[in-house]
C-alpha cells in the first residue's frame, strides 16, 4: 500500500470511529429529549387532572367531566392523550372517551410514579401511572395518562436511516478527500525522491533544493544535506588517503625497483652489493612502517581497540620512550627537559598512551633542530601532560587540519623530513578513545606545543 494509501486508510478508521461517536451521541440526545418531551406532556396532564378530580375516604371522583370530554381525549389515532383513573386493585373507575372498552396497565404494587412504554390498539404509548394519596398517606387509586409515540418512534427511525446511510457516504467522502490532501502534502517528499536518484558518486556535488515551508520535509531536506556533505567529505577523504597512500608506497617501491636495477646490471663487489641492500632494507621499513600506521588507523575507526586503563607511571613510561629515541635524540644533539613528579600516575591504557606520545615525541624530533629543546611539563592544576619544541613551527592556517590523516604543512618545504603524515592523527583518535583532549598550540620560528588534558 502506498504512503498516501496509508495516511488516508488510518485517518480515515480514526474518521469513521468519530463519526459512529457523534453519531451515537446524536442519536442518543435526540432520543433522551423526545421521550423527556413525552414525559414532560404526561406530567402537564398528570397536574392538570389532578385539579379536575377529587377524593376522599370513600373514593374518587372527577369534578369536571367536561374536561375528560375534549378533542385530545377523543381522538384515537391523532396524537391522542389518554386518561384513566383506577382503583387501588387497578379497576377502573373512570377514563377518557377514546380509551372506549379498552384500559390501560396499572401496576397495583407500585408506590411511587412510573413510566412505561407498551402498545395499545396496535400503536406504541407511553404510560405514566402516579398514585393518588388520601391524608393518611394510604394509596385509594392510580392515574394512567398515556400519550401515542408514533410521532417520536418516526422520528427515531427517520434520524437512525439517515445516519446509517450518511455514514459510508461521508466514510468515502473522507478518504478521497484525505487521498487527495495526502497526496498534495507528501508531493515535496516525491520531488525529494526525484532529486535523489539524480545524486551518485559521480555527481555527489549536488544537493537537494530545501521546500518554502520550514516544516518537517524542510529538515528532513535539511538533514539529507548534512548526510550528502558528510558522505562527499568522506569520499574526498578516502580519494586523499588512497593518493596519498599511493604517493607513499611509490617513493619506497620505486626506490627499491631502482637500486635492485643497478645491481643486475653488472657484477659488483661485495661492499656494494651489502650497501645496496642495506638501502633496500631501509626503503622496506618505510613502506612497512606506513603499512603499519594504516593498520593502526584502520582498526581505530573500525572499534576494534578497547582502552583498558589503569593507574600508568608517566615519569617512568616517557622514560623508556626516551631510551627508545636516545638515537635520534643523541643525532640531533636534542636537550631533554622533563618536570614530572616521580610518583605521578594517570589513568589510561599504558599501551595506548605510549603509542600517542611516541608519536608527539616523533614529531617534535622530526622538526626541531640541532642541538633544540624538547620539554615534557606537567600541570597539576589542569592535568595536562605539555610537549613543546623550538622547531620552525605551524602556520595558523594548517592548525585546524594538523590532526587530518596525511596532512602536512608544507611538502616541498618538509620534503626532506620524513613521515606519512599519520603519526598526530593516530594520536588523536587513541586520546579521544580514552576521552583525553589532545590540542596544539604553535607559533613560526619559535616552536610548537602539544596538550594532553587528562
Amino acid at each position: 500500500m502506498k504512503l498516501i494509501n496509508r495516511v488516508a486508510f488510518f485517518n480515515t478508521i480514526a474518521a469513521a470511529a468519530t463519526t459512529l461517536v457523534v453519531f451515537g451521541v446524536i442519536y442518543f440526545v435526540v432520543y433522551f429529549t423526545t421521550y423527556r418531551h413525552l414525559d414532560t406532556l404526561i406530567q402537564k396532564e398528570r397536574d392538570d387532572v389532578f385539579e379536575q378530580i377529587k377524593w376522599d375516604s370513600s373514593g374518587i371522583y372527577p369534578t369536571l367531566i367536561e374536561e375528560w370530554e375534549e378533542k385530545e381525549h377523543r381522538q384515537v389515532e391523532v396524537n391522542p392523550i389518554f386518561l384513566q383513573v383506577a382503583d387501588k386493585q387497578g379497576r377502573s373507575i373512570f377514563k377518557s372517551i377514546n380509551l372506549q372498552t379498552a384500559h390501560l396497565l396499572f401496576d397495583t404494587t407500585l408506590v411511587y410514579n412510573k413510566y412505561i412504554n407498551h402498545y395499545f390498539k396496535g400503536q406504541k404509548i407511553r404510560q405514566g401511572q402516579f398514585a393518588i394519596y388520601n391524608d393518611k398517606a394510604q394509596i385509594l387509586g392510580y392515574l394512567g395518562v398515556a400519550v401515542s409515540q408514533v410521532e417520536a418512534e418516526l422520528l427515531l427511525k427517520n434520524l437512525g436511516l439517515t445516519l446509517l446511510i450518511s455514514f459510508p457516504i461521508l466514510i468515502f467522502i473522507f478518504y478521497w478527500a484525505t487521498s487527495f490532501a495526502a497526496s498534495r502534502g507528501i508531493s515535496p517528499i516525491q520531488q525529494l525522491i526525484d532529486n535523489t536518484r539524480s545524486i551518485d558518486v559521480h555527481h555527489m556535488e549536488k544537493r537537494l533544493s530545501l521546500p518554502a515551508h520550514q516544516d518537517e520535509i524542510y529538515q528532513l531536506v535539511t538533514t539529507f544535506n548534512e548526510l550528502l556533505n558528510r558522505i562527499e567529505n568522506n569520499l574526498k577523504r578516502e580519494k586523499q588517503i588512497t593518493a596519498n597512500v599511493s604517493h607513499e608506497l611509490r617513493t619506497p617501491l620505486a626506490a627499491i625497483r631502482g637500486t635492485l636495477e643497478v645491481l643486475v646490471r653488472k657484477p659488483r663487489e661485495p661492499e656494494q652489493y651489502v650497501q645496496k641492500i642495506q638501502q633496500v632494507i631501509a626503503e622496506t621499513i618505510k613502506a612497512n612502517h606506513l603499512l603499519d600506521q594504516l593498520l593502526n588507523l584502520a582498526r581505530i575507526e573500525s572499534g576494534q581497540v578497547q582502552a583498558v586503563k589503569e593507574p600508568v607511571l608517566l615519569n617512568s613510561l616517557i622514560m623508556d620512550l626516551k631510551k627508545h629515541w636516545q638515537n635520534e635524540l643523541d643525532e640531533k644533539q636534542i636537550h631533554f627537559e622533563m618536570n614530572i613528579p616521580p610518583q605521578l600516575a594517570v589513568i589510561a591504557d599504558a599501551n595506548l598512551l605510549e603509542l600517542i606520545i611516541s608519536n608527539l615525541l616523533s614529531n617534535a624530533l622530526k622538526y626541531s633542530p640541532q642541538q633544540g629543546t624538547i620539554k615534557f611539563d606537567w600541570n597539576e592544576n589542569t592535568c595536562t601532560l605539555a610537549v613543546s619544541d623550538h622547531g620552525t613551527g605551524i602556520p595558523p592556517e594548517h592548525l585546524p587540519h594538523i590532526f587530518d590523516p596525511f596532512y602536512r604543512v608544507d611538502v616541498s618545504r618538509n620534503s626532506k623530513i620524513p613521515g606519512t603524515g599519520l603519526g598526530l592523527s593516530i594520536a588523536k583518535k587513541l586520546a579521544d578513545l580514552q576521552h583525553f583532549a589532545l590540542s596544539v598550540e604553535s607559533k613560526e620560528a619559535i616552536g610548537t606545543s602539544f596538550y594532553l588534558k587528562f
